[in-house]
């Protein structure tokens, strides 16, 4: 049994930095969780669609104290202080290694359920599942510490750029791979706007999700979606586990950029339109593509992807081969159309129209289970490029304020203060001044 002074000597070997961080990580947690809000009118569409779904409603509170008590428990040993940069580097491939064999692995057994081929499926799998669960052991015991890892090179680049204050990134990087729940998108059926969503707990499977929508359709006479989403900005944020150092080096910045925006006036409004909500969205989309490339160019040189202009040009240099299927395009294209429908009143055609593109898209190897208004009010407010956006013009209007701003910290501490597309088009006409 440890002593009571040898317990306060170890304390004393723990680094301060991580202490501090996980004090302050802490803090803004209590203030984000402490946040309330009058609730909706008893016959509002928030209070009949929460009361259908109660049962199927995310623990957010459950989730946030594990996450934060596994934490806390990593912070008191953080062996990652004692690595040299060489050892996080190859701790965290090898571990993004493990979790690539583990999807391979899960999609293997997978197939051979739904293989008409196989008859004895759990016997054919009985081997596979044994390794499985041994790779996922091996893996939960390195997750921790990889992400500790990938938390600190983050925070790195971001302190570097000028989102810190004496040397700490402001607020801490916080991330947690864990299953990410579900999500609800509704929409009103004459026109594309996210009036409601809500969390559900994850492994619903596709038929549940369709139960769930028809429910909702046909109640409130709305357009829904359940869909699944790479990551949310709880805190610590929530993401979902993935093989590629690419997309979780973009989705880590990405849900810390929420985590700053939500001290300024662009978080505290991230509710009150769609105007603002988007803003937010293509904001940490921008912020996450930059800072994840800067991580990896840091940290991973070789395995930094080419850049988007560069790949293009190089398709561009080869004319002879058929062009291929430009799915943002595409989809811009399907927004654009279905707005002026809807904006005629055709409900009823856009719809339609929306499921023929829908299995166009699934032709072109595109697996869009359902392309409604609801899917637009989703995908819509992420605008860091032309897409399910359509011709909405603040997408444009922040990617030409990052374009004018010398230096990402410039843009984003200028978009910070801004909440509608007019306060965002005023700011523009400053920048120019």
């Amino acid at each position: 049994m440890t002593s009571r002074r040898q317990f306060i000597a170890r304390l004393h070997t723990i680094p301060s930095r991580a202490i501090q961080r996980w004090t302050l990580a802490l803090v803004v947690a209590a203030l984000l969780l402490g946040l309330a809000a009058e609730g909706p009118p008893p016959a509002s569409l928030d209070t009949r669609a929460t009361r259908m779904l109660a049962g199927e409603q995310f623990d957010f509170v459950g989730w946030e104290a594990m996450a934060l008590l596994g934490k806390l428990a990593h912070v008191l040993v953080a062996p990652q202080r004692y690595m040299d940069e060489p050892a996080r580097r190859d701790l965290l491939l090898d571990y993004l290694r493990a979790v690539a064999d583990i999807e391979r692995l899960d999609w293997e057994i997978q197939r051979a359920y739904t293989d008409p081929q196989v008859e004895d499926a759990e016997a054919t799998t009985a081997e596979w599942r044994a390794r499985l669960a041994g790779l996922r052991a091996a893996e939960e015991t390195r997750q921790p510490l990889a992400e500790a890892i990938l938390e600190e090179q983050t925070a790195c680049v971001l302190v570097e750029e000028g989102f810190g204050l004496l040397s700490q990134e402001v607020p801490p990087v916080g991330s947690h791979f864990t299953p990410l729940p579900l999500l609800l998108v509704v929409s009103p059926r004459d026109h594309i706007e996210r009036t409601f969503d809500l969390s559900l707990r994850r492994g619903l499977d596709v038929a549940q999700q369709e139960a769930i929508e028809a429910q909702m359709d046909a109640t409130l006479d709305v357009s829904s979606l359940v869909t699944h989403i790479g990551g949310m900005a709880a805190y610590p944020a929530m993401l979902f586990e993935s093989s590629s150092l690419t997309w979780l080096a973009d989705v880590t910045a990405h849900e810390w950029a929420h985590h700053y925006l939500t001290l300024r006036p662009l978080g505290w409004n991230y509710d009150a339109s769609s105007e603002a909500r988007t803003i937010n969205e293509t904001v940490a989309s921008i912020v996450g593509k930059e800072m994840g490339r800067r991580m990896i160019a840091r940290y991973y040189p070789e395995l930094l992807p080419p850049e988007p202009a560069a790949e293009e040009a190089e398709r561009e240099a080869s004319p002879s081969e058929p062009p291929a299927f430009d799915f943002n395009s595409e989809m811009r294209q399907t927004r654009v159309r279905v707005d002026e429908l809807l904006a005629q009143g055709q409900i009823e055609e856009a719809e339609d129209y929306m499921e023929m593109r829908r299995q166009e898209f699934v032709a072109q190897g595109y697996g869009i289970r359902k392309l409604n208004q609801a899917y637009f009010a989703f995908h819509g407010a992420y605008a860091d490029e032309p897409g399910a956006a359509g011709e909405d013009p603040v997408g444009p209007a922040v990617r030409d304020l990052r374009a004018r701003s010398p230096d990402l910290h410039t843009f984003v501490a200028r978009v910070a203060r801004v909440t509608t597309l007019a306060e965002l088009e005023a700011l523009l006409g400053k920048v120019d001044d």
